[in-house]
């Protein structure tokens, strides 16, 4: 746990970036990330797995006529797996957690790229054959304050803060029973699930605010509460020699309002690994949830960087 806390310390300092706004300060906080030393983990009948990664892009023109804008940007991120399993008993979790940031020349602000916080928890008892009585939990939020860019009638970029750390937080968690054949595919179904989301009640205390209007939250509320049915898959596997594919897809009916829009998280992470440094990786995320925006939220990174496994 201390390597884990470690490098969830170093995405938050270098989240700090963010209202520095500078490129040579991005690049010495990217710097410091990769001085990463691993611990070892030898407690019995735990496994430990995980990756650190750290993607670099760099865009530099010169008397260029086809045109084109200077930028550096820069993304860290951890998967984290540490897992128990000992006679009938067994206990999965994995911590995702990214961070990115674009600083361009002629931009005033230095905007993310990424922003990510998300643990997975759920132990399990066997129950019969390869099902497994469960109970389950899931937390995700991001770092730094998320801002909406504009212009001012100057013409002058200005940005106006919309979401930050635990605004919105979610939590997830209910009992149920999951189906695994081995560490590569595992199903859970949860039909009695609470679900709360967590704003600042400063978002939802301003004048003519309209109940469900920020994530679902009413008036002069900071936690919103739904109880329906969960149920969650993941798989992962070998496309070819070094390259693997991580999927995963949560589906959420909340019983209490509108059961029939389901919410939807899928997430994949396609790694590449050139050699045992080097690697390239491709995330896609995709979100569905009408109380935060009644459409597709989609999140891409793509880019070649320094991976190290431990």
């Amino acid at each position: 746990m201390r390597k884990i806390l470690l490098l969830l310390f170093v995405l938050a300092n270098l989240a700090l970036v963010q209202a520095q706004n500078t490129e040579k300060e991005l690049i010495q906080n990217t710097e410091k990330a990769v001085k990463i030393i691993n611990d070892t983990v030898v407690d019995e009948g735990w496994k430990t797995k995980g990756t650190v990664s750290l993607l670099l892009n760099q865009s530099s023109f010169n008397n260029w006529i086809a045109g084109g804008e200077d930028s550096f940007s820069g993304t860290l991120g951890i998967n984290y797996d540490f897992n128990y399993k000992k006679d009938d008993i067994t206990w999965d979790n994995k911590i995702l957690a990214s961070y990115g940031l674009l600083q361009t020349k002629t931009a005033d602000f230095a905007k993310k790229t990424d922003d990510r916080l998300e643990f997975n928890s759920i132990v399990g008892k066997k129950a019969f054959g390869e099902w497994y009585y469960s109970y389950f939990l899931n937390f995700r939020t991001q770092f730094t304050t998320g801002y909406i860019y504009g212009q001012d009638s100057n013409g002058k970029e200005i940005r106006t803060e919309s979401t930050k750390f635990l605004s919105p937080g979610y939590l997830t968690t209910g009992p149920g029973i999951y189906w695994s054949k081995d560490a590569n595919l595992k199903i859970n179904f949860a039909p009695l699930t609470s679900k709360f989301t967590f704003v600042d009640n400063a978002y939802t205390s301003g004048t003519g605010y309209v109940d469900g209007t920020y994530f679902g939250v009413d008036a002069n509320k900071s936690v919103r509460y739904e109880l329906g049915f969960y149920s969650s898959i993941y798989y992962k596997l070998a496309i070819m020699t070094n390259v693997t594919a991580e999927n995963t897809l949560n589906v959420y009916s909340n019983y209490l309002e509108d059961p029939q829009n389901v919410d939807m998280d899928y997430s994949l992470n396609i790694i590449m690994k050139v050699n045992k440094y080097l690697s390239a990786n491709f995330s896609f995320q995709a979100i569905y949830d009408d109380n935060a925006f009644r459409g597709f939220q989609t999140r891409q990174v793509f880019g070649l960087g320094i991976s190290f496994g431990f």
